[in-house]
């Protein structure tokens, strides 16, 4: 992949910013690396989504907890995992100037370390954990449902921290099938990860 080199970077104002139409495609990777922001802002077909500059306590020892377990369980495996902020870049081109979704989950496992480089991954994480806020829209939610499942995230674990419950939707002929909701006293284990077993009452349970 050519190197890209990462121009001055801009302050921005986040409400400044344009929707996507007809006139207008969206904005790419290229525009991405530009921005000096204080909040973190993800890229959705073009579209600008921020998440809240610092998660409450809840959601982090959520994601602390579930990306502890991933690690120790992937101790001497090729698959590896990632904590936010980490950039995933979804695109069929590599191109700066033609990626237009950068999104950061909040876990990603990448099983193929070809994805892999100093910026990120280019390429669909393995499974992706989302641990929902109170910011999260359900225009953003949707959206990240249909681009996982359009680019091949294999696993997509939803996580509600708030009602502590957990969703999977597993990637089968190209569409998510989505599990019953799983909840604290029960365990889970992934079809990505065969032998990984996560008990949501650990994670759960009130620190």
């Amino acid at each position: 992949m050519k190197e890209y080199r990462i121009p001055q970077k801009e302050n921005i104002d986040l409400a400044s910013f344009k929707e996507p139409d007809a006139s207008f495609s969206g904005y790419t990777y290229a525009d991405y690396l530009k921005w000096d922001y204080e909040e973190i802002v993800e890229l959705i077909k073009g579209k600008i989504f921020s998440k809240a500059a610092a998660p409450n306590r809840r959601h982090q020892a959520v994601s602390m907890k579930v990306s502890v377990a991933l690690h120790e369980f992937l101790k001497g495996h090729q698959c590896k995992v990632y904590a936010a902020p980490f950039d995933v870049r979804l695109s069929k081109d590599p191109d700066y100037n033609k990626i237009d979704s950068v999104i950061q989950p909040d876990i990603s496992v990448i099983c193929d370390p070809s994805k892999l480089d100093d910026k990120g991954c280019f390429g669909a994480p393995d499974l992706i954990v989302e641990i929902l806020s109170p910011r999260n829209s359900k225009v953003e939610l949707q959206n990240k449902y249909e681009l996982y499942q359009e680019f091949g995230v294999k696993e997509y674990w939803i996580i509600h921290p708030s009602e502590n419950t957990l969703q999977i939707n597993v990637l089968v002929n190209g569409s998510y099938q989505p599990s019953r909701l799983y909840t604290s006293g029960q365990k889970v284990t992934s079809t990505v990860l065969p032998g990984f077993e996560l008990k949501l009452e650990e994670v759960f349970e009130e620190d």
